[in-house]
């Protein structure tokens, strides 16, 4: 039975905007159970403690929204195509460890093969890597953002394909194909189902405007997560996209480039969690002419870059939860993206007027919903899993200082300390 305490840092629960200037967090085995003010508090006496210096105390972060590839440039195609599938393994391995030493106890991977059995090393402890909610093989319709337009449809889907490239998907058509196609996904050991609702920016043929699924579609899936205790994490950028799939039971809805006031109000009505996903469009605009990414790609990401931070700051004034999550899912030379996940929080901050509090919020508690995981991660609370950082400096006078890994100075994941520099 291992005890820690966490004391003399200012502590932010994950929920509450109130900040405590003199916090402390108790932790048994795995848990949180007991946090408060210190006066408030009781510490055993066979507690190990940590002075933290006047650090930030907040729970563990949750990129809500990423791909675990192994990528290192903007050119995806060429390189899924020439890189032999273990480097791209052994990449993913070194990526992992980034994001968690950036101060990541959990991501959410989207679609990617690769997490879908990375996670099993997680959780055996070979790898020192954040937890992994992984879907695995997300569901596409033909002709849909996870249709590779130009490959023939056998290399497409992941049941007959002959490629081994970290981006595949089920292709699918009609009620009884998505639901064997869910089931599938959750036979290969998803924790959710992604599936595509719109097409997108980096697809070749279609449009992020194009609705892709019919609601009928949409339900069958959600049912078959549904019956198994699982959820379902849409990719949707268009209107028709986003409304589609509120409509068919979707409760996560990632991008949202065109949401309008009709998908506001149904985010709010469903309580629906919304992942901008502004980083990767970002990343695109700034570095992807140069950097190899597709030219259909860079050409339409252009097009709606300036439109989707609009609509997220629509939707953020509308009180729809936001959730942080950065869709990345290629690399830039010279650059260690990932590590890199609190850039998310900064553009939330500067391009859709969050208050930093907020962001960290998006990060934190909103996060731990959209990972389906409740209250028990995101949050600092008795009961609650013990995913907890410290950062050197308090990031709501400036949240840049979260893009720099070495000011998370602890980083604690299900009560064992995978990171501290702070008593070094």
């Amino acid at each position: 039975m291992t005890v820690m305490a966490l004391v003399n840092g200012k502590l932010f629960n994950g929920v509450d905007e109130e900040v405590l200037s003199d916090g402390v967090v108790v932790i048994k085995d795995s848990m949180i159970i007991d946090v408060g003010r210190s006066s408030e508090v009781s510490i055993p006496e066979d507690a190990q403690i940590i002075d933290v210096k006047n650090g930030f105390i907040m729970p563990g972060m949750v990129d809500a929204h990423i791909h675990i590839t192994g990528l290192r440039s903007m050119d995806y195609i060429k390189e899924s195509l020439i890189t032999p599938y273990e480097v791209f393994i052994a990449r993913a391995m070194r990526d992992l460890e980034s994001v968690l030493e950036a101060g990541y106890t959990t991501i959410c991977d989207a679609g990617s093969r690769i997490s879908l059995y990375l996670k099993e090393a997680v959780e055996e402890g070979v790898i020192n890597s954040p937890r992994i909610i992984a879907s695995g093989y997300p569901i596409s319709q033909t002709f849909g953002h996870g249709d590779i337009h130009f490959l023939p449809i056998e290399y497409v889907d992941a049941r007959t394909t002959k490629l081994h490239m970290p981006l595949s998907s089920l292709i699918c058509d009609g009620v009884d194909e998505c639901r064997k196609a869910a089931r599938y996904a959750l036979r290969e050991g998803a924790d959710f189902i992604k599936i595509f609702t719109s097409g997108g920016v980096a697809s070749q043929r279609d449009r992020p405007e194009y609705p892709q699924m019919t609601v009928n579609e949409i339900k069958a899936i959600v049912g078959e997560a549904e019956s198994v205790g699982k959820f379902v994490h849409a990719h949707a950028e268009g209107r028709d996209g986003i409304i589609n799939a509120l409509n068919g039971g979707v409760k996560i809805i990632a991008h949202g480039i065109y949401i309008d006031e009709d998908g506001i109000n149904l985010m709010l009505e469903k309580d629906a969690v919304l992942i901008p996903t502004l980083t990767i469009a970002d990343l695109i605009v700034k570095f992807g002419a140069e950097q190899g990414i597709p030219e259909w790609a860079y050409k339409k990401m252009t097009e709606v870059h300036e439109i989707h931070k609009l609509n997220i700051r629509n939707a953020y004034k509308s009180g729809v939860k936001i959730a942080v999550g950065t869709d990345l899912f290629v690399g830039v030379k010279g650059m260690d993206l990932y590590g890199m996940n609190s850039y998310e929080i900064m553009l939330l901050v500067k391009e859709v007027g969050m208050k930093p509090i907020e962001a960290l919020k998006a990060a934190t508690y909103h996060g731990g919903f959209a990972a389906g995981l409740g209250d028990r991660i995101g949050v600092l609370k008795k009961g609650a899993i013990a995913d907890i950082i410290v950062i050197g400096e308090d990031p709501r006078k400036d949240i840049g200082i979260l893009l720099d890994k070495r000011n998370v100075r602890i980083v604690i994941k299900e009560g064992k300390i995978v990171k501290n520099i702070i008593n070094h």
